[in-house]
């Protein structure tokens, strides 16, 4: 999950995109690496503000003089990381204080920009693991990230960054609550949380919409409607082609993208990958993904399972 917003920082720059300030959890303002973070342009927070209107007023003065100053900002509207592959329920702070921002000066425009990344492994699919089973998450360290320095020389294959329908603030307040201009910039009018969390939700629903899915995706999404991960290869391939045209035919969203893989290659890539393992058969191979393996796609099939509704 670190890898998302320092892959979204490297895609803006190299594009000719100011980098935005990143809303960041406190626990990453170790030693060393803390000051290394806000230089990259990280800012911290507390996890909760409850039980501390202070901090909260000084949080919220903060963001109002960042969005005041035309700076962009990043946040994950999720909160944390999600182990299931699923979107999370939004936890909406972040998105409250950049509406009373918006509602105290509201000259500048503000709009969101959904993002989907999509990957093919996670470096933290092991701990992923042994959360779902109970263990508890290990907190981030310095000795932590020292130790995990080996594990950038794996292998990850492709990441998808997509960019989905923005949600402009000014529709969506026209659209939700048709006199919030009359609002005075320190009232906190009865339409203001459900609005937040429709906001919050157009979001989601923008996310999900410019899904990528990629061959292990695709995989993942036929092998585990089989009872033990297993299937012959002759009917993996069948399957493969089955999934791939009921997206192309009945598409989720327009900005979702698919592999170009035939189901051959995909079947080989998720080989290469070490996802499969292949069972050698007079009558025909046998491609199985059993043990953890398995319980590790569940989290990429996960990440399309929604864009199947229509077919299904």
């Amino acid at each position: 999950s670190h890898i998302d917003y320092l892959l979204l920082s490297w895609l803006l720059y190299n594009n000719g995109i100011v980098p935005p300030h990143i809303a960041a959890g406190v626990n990453l303002n170790l030693p060393l690496i803390g000051p290394l973070l806000r230089r990259g342009g990280a800012f911290f927070l507390r996890r909760s503000f409850k039980s501390n209107a202070l901090y909260s007023a000084v949080f919220s003065e903060y963001v109002a003089q960042l969005f005041a100053r035309g700076v962009s900002l990043e946040y994950f509207i999720e909160g944390g990381r999600s182990r299931t592959g699923r979107l999370l329920q939004p936890k909406a702070g972040m998105l409250a204080m950049t509406l009373r921002a918006f509602l105290r000066e509201s000259r500048r425009p503000v709009v969101f920009q959904p993002v989907y990344i999509g990957y093919e492994k996670l470096m933290e699919g092991k701990s992923y693991i042994g959360e779902l089973s109970g263990q508890a998450k290990e907190k981030e360290s310095l000795f932590g990230l020292l130790r995990s320095v080996k594990v950038l020389r794996q292998h990850y294959g492709r990441v998808a960054v997509n960019f989905g329908e923005p949600v402009f603030l000014t529709d969506h307040l026209d659209r939700e609550a048709p006199n919030w201009r009359e609002t005075g910039a320190e009232e906190k009018p009865e339409w203001f949380a459900r609005t937040v969390d429709l906001l919050a939700e157009r979001i989601q629903v923008n996310v999900n919409r410019a899904a990528d899915v990629n061959p292990i995706n695709l995989l993942a999404v036929a092998l585990l409607a089989t009872p033990k991960h297993s299937m012959a290869e002759s009917d993996l391939l069948t399957q493969l082609e089955l999934y791939k045209s009921l997206l192309i035919d009945l598409p989720y969203g327009e900005l979702v993208t698919i592999t170009d893989q035939t189901p051959a290659q995909i079947i080989a890539y998720a080989e290469e990958m070490q996802w499969t393992r292949r069972v050698r058969h007079p009558l025909g191979d046998v491609l199985c993904s059993d043990g953890k393996q398995g319980v590790m796609l569940s989290y990429f099939r996960n990440n399309v399972l929604h864009l199947f509704a229509a077919g299904a």
